[in-house]
């Protein structure tokens, strides 16, 4: 092969390296977000259940705007 040809040879392989690895990189960054996402949704549902349980519980009654006015109005 040509000098020219090597270089560019060279050149593609560099790139396609540098590809691979941004590629492998940004899987292990899209499978922990998976992760951490699965992590949330679990501590949400966890804390709707413990609001459900206050809720029933306690027997809050829903937000009335009229009743709760503040004196000033």
């Amino acid at each position: 092969m040509s000098k020219i040809n090597d270089s560019a040879l060279v050149e593609l392989q560099t790139r396609i390296s540098f590809l691979e690895d941004t590629c492998d990189r940004l899987s292990e960054i899209i499978a922990r977000q998976d992760r951490e996402l699965i992590d949330l949704q679990d501590q949400l549902k966890i804390i709707y259940q413990q609001i459900q349980t206050k809720t029933d519980d306690v027997g809050i009654a829903p937000f009335d705007v009229m009743a709760d006015r503040p004196p000033h109005y």
